[in-house]
Parts: C-alpha cells; structure tokens; sequence
C-alpha cells in the first residue's frame, strides 16, 4: 500500500489534496521564486493525527514538511520534492489560558494574534510579533524562531516558549520543557525552536503572557536621509534607554506604505524613525521626555507623537504593510534579511546603496534598527532580460555585507531554501558537520522538511543526538 493510500485510511477524501490543480496551492510560500508540487496534502486536527502521518512517512521513508500559513519568506515549508504537507491550520485551538498563571497552551495553527485578541480580556498579550502577525501561525513562529517590531526589549519567539510536545521524525512523541522559564537539564526548547522543521512537529506549544504596559508612547521622527536616521537610533542607544521598538523606513518604503494604507507620514522624508517606549507610567513618561530631546537634537525635520491608540496603531499599520506595500512600485521583489552589528549600521546601509547603484535596481530599506536586523527590498521586473539573476546577485552580495560585518544571514526568515548556500561561509566545516550529524541523529532518514537548511552533502549520519532526549516518549 503506497503513502497516499494510507493517508486516505487516515483522513478521508475530505481532508486530503491529490488533485493535481488544487496542490498547486501549496507548491510555494512567502519566497514564491521557489515551487515544488507537493505528493498529496492532509489536514489533520488532533495530534494523533499528526503522530500517524509521520510514521507512515517514516515507514515509507516519505519526506513531510508541516506547514501553517505559508508565510516563510525563505522557502521554509516548500514541499520536499515528492513530499506531504502536512497543512496544521486547522489545529487552532488555545487548549489551555491561565491569567494566573500567565500562560497558555495552544495548538500550533493558531494565528499569533488570535492568541493577544483572548488574552486581552484579562489585561495580558503575547509580545512576539512579526509583522505577518494577523495571519502566521505559531507554529510556523516556532519553527523560524520569529522576532517582530519589538523583539528588541521583548526578545524572540525562543525568549517565550516554555515546553512543546512534539512528533519526532519517526513518529515518537515526546514533551520538550515545561512551564516554567527554569528546566533543568540541556534546553532541548531552545535547540528545537528555529530548526526551521529539520527536527519533527510541534503539536502543543505551551508559551508565556506577558501583562499589557501600563503606558505607551510613540513617536515618529522624519529625516533628511538614512545615515541621519541610523546616527539617531545610536544615540537612543547609547544614551542608556530601552525602547519597545526602533524601527526605520527609508524613502521607497514609505511612498509605498503611503499609497497602501495611507499613513498620513511626513511628506518629503528620506526616511522615517518609529521609537516606542512601554511599561510603568511614570518610568514611561520620564523616559519620554529624555527621548524626544535626544530626538529633536538629531536633526529630526519633524517629530510627531501619537496622542491616542488610533494615532499609534496607523504609524504601526504604515510600517508593518510595507512588505506588501512594495508591490505597488515593482511587478516583482525579493525580501531578504540579515543583520549587523549595530554600530555598524549606518556603514552596512552605505554598502548596501553602493551595491545597488552598481546593480542598477531600486532597494526599498524597513529594518528592526534596534538590533541591526536588516530588511532589504530588492525591486525588479522579471520580463527585463537578466534582471531577476541581478537582483538575485545582489541579495547575495548583501548577506556577505552582513557575514563581512559580523553579523548573520538571517535575523528572523530563516534560512530555508533560499539562503543554504551562505551557511558555509557563515560557519566553518567542522560546526557544518556538527550541526548535520545532530540533525540525522535525530531524523535518520532525513524526511523532516528535507532539503532546507544544510548545502548539499552536509546531512550525513551522527553519533550524538536522540542522547539528549529524555529517556521514554510522552504521549
């Protein structure tokens, strides 16, 4: 019996994809260059379901790749050539929402900002929030790691992840963590968050709430060009205060988000500064008044400061629709993301200016320049003879900016398929080895999201990993 025929044992002709026109649906995601016609999709909706797909593949020595919303802008959950998708939407339940406690359970197709709108009644949120916020999953945040415009204080999806039950490639199942910020033994959470899926599903999630800040402010700074804007974000820096969130824009970015969500931004600007300040009232307010002098000496052309929730939450809107926004200036872009040492940004945004000028395309800059994680637009027209293979040279001449600098070449999208080519020049061959043997130690056959991540000839048997694991599988 072959892996479709026993899926359909599983699910019926009801929760399942084999038609050739309906799996084109799920051939990409976010990065759309990259498509793989799927073997056949399943729905499940309860984790045994899930335990039962995997061990078929397992058994037929299938490639799987579990997939959300298909928001990944690496490539992330392409199907494996020949592969199941594993589609978990559908497991969107909050099993469990303690305001005691500030936790909650949930299952990993439910959307992250499903999770703050039922947290909200008892004065809590979950901070992670990237800026597919309204539609990505949380288990597609777990399996990328996903930051967002305020990881700069609050961290990253690995900072609140506190336990996973998850379905190892082989289809054991077993409770990583707990609920509690101190486990201890090796922090298997951490080593599964951001495995981009290389290492099984997760099918519970438990994470922690945070309480809603006392006070908010928000301000919104216009400068004449970029390097302006970046020397305002290292004064912020170094002048010893904690924003929320520093987040810039520069000029393409802005005409775009303008004309998609009308903002109301500052007209004329080279590029736009959004700091926001969370927390105690009266620790807010002080913080405030320290923030907007250092603003107004950087050389602002105008500051604003939102004066309501509906003044802060358009600013927000502007900023986190500018990915989309683009594709009103361009037929097509590539989005990339790779981060640098802060006191070298203005060095690296430089760089990256020459870079395209040299390529001749337009690059649309929107980037979390608190931490130095770097969002460049690569716009392009792929009707234009060896215009796409430029912007692709150039995306690629961006990531080595960022290994060059010391940085990384992926702050919160992954490496996925689009970027395992750099992970060599990142990483030395022996931590290469070390990360491959650990992966197939932990997926023998290789079947979990096959294909992401490690070059080609990386993945090769290991020594080291189920040893880390506890000793008996949790239901």
């Amino acid at each position: 019996m072959g892996i479709v025929e026993r899926l359909r044992r599983i699910y019926g002709p009801e929760r399942m994809v084999s038609d050739p026109a309906a799996l084109r649906v799920y051939e990409t995601d976010g990065l759309a260059s990259e498509r793989q016609m799927p073997l056949t999709v399943v729905f499940p909706r309860e984790a045994d379901e899930v335990v039962a797909t995997v061990r078929a593949c397992f058994e037929d020595e299938v490639a799987f790749v579990a997939r959300g919303s298909g928001t990944s802008l690496s490539g992330g959950s392409v199907p494996p050539p020949g592969g199941v998708v594993i589609a978990l939407n559908r497991m969107n339940r909050i099993l469990r929402l303690d305001p005691d406690e500030q936790r909650a359970v949930v299952e990993p197709g439910v959307v992250n900002a499903h999770l703050s709108q039922a947290a909200a009644p008892y004065g809590l949120y979950y901070a992670p929030d990237p800026s597919s916020q309204v539609i990505c999953t949380l288990g597609g945040n777990v399996a990328f790691n996903s930051g967002g415009a305020h990881c700069l204080k609050y961290g990253m999806t690995s900072n609140h992840v506190l336990g996973l039950r998850v379905v190892l490639p082989d289809g054991t199942v077993e409770r990583l963590g707990g609920s509690s910020l101190e486990v201890p033994g090796p922090d298997l959470v951490g080593l599964f968050v951001g495995s981009e899926g290389l290492m099984g599903v997760a099918v519970e999630i438990t994470v922690r709430l945070l309480p809603k800040p006392e006070a908010v402010r928000t301000l919104l700074a216009a400068y004449g060009s970029l390097q302006q804007a970046g020397e305002a974000v290292a004064a912020v820096v170094e002048s010893g205060l904690l924003p929320a969130a520093m987040e810039i824009m520069d000029r393409l970015a802005i005409e775009a988000a303008e004309a998609a969500v009308h903002a109301n931004y500052p007209k004329g600007a080279g590029a736009l500064l959004i700091v926001e300040l969370d927390g105690p009232r009266d620790e807010v307010e002080s913080d405030f008044v320290r923030l907007h002098e250092l603003i107004r000496r950087s050389g602002a052309t105008e500051v604003r400061v939102a004066s309501d929730d509906a003044e802060r939450l358009k600013i927000w809107k502007g900023r986190k629709g500018a990915f989309s926004a683009v594709g009103r200036l361009s037929p097509a872009y590539l989005v990339q993301d790779g981060v640098v040492p802060r006191t070298r940004l203005g060095e690296a945004l430089c760089e990256i200016e020459q870079l395209a000028a040299a390529a001749g395309l337009r690059v649309a800059n929107v980037f979390h320049a608190g931490d130095g994680n770097l969002h460049p637009l690569i716009l392009y027209d792929g009707r234009r003879h060896g215009e796409r293979e430029r912007a692709e040279e150039l995306a690629a001449a961006i990531l080595r900016v960022c290994i060059r600098q010391g940085g990384s070449i992926t702050g919160e999208h992954g490496v996925g398929l689009e970027k395992r080519q750099f992970l060599g020049e990142m990483f030395a061959e022996d931590d290469l080895r070390a990360m491959a043997r650990l992966r197939r130690e932990m997926d023998p056959l290789g079947i979990a999201n096959r294909g992401k991540m490690f070059p080609p000839g990386f993945e090769e048997a290991g020594e080291a990993g189920r040893a880390l694991l506890p000793s008996a599988a949790a239901g």
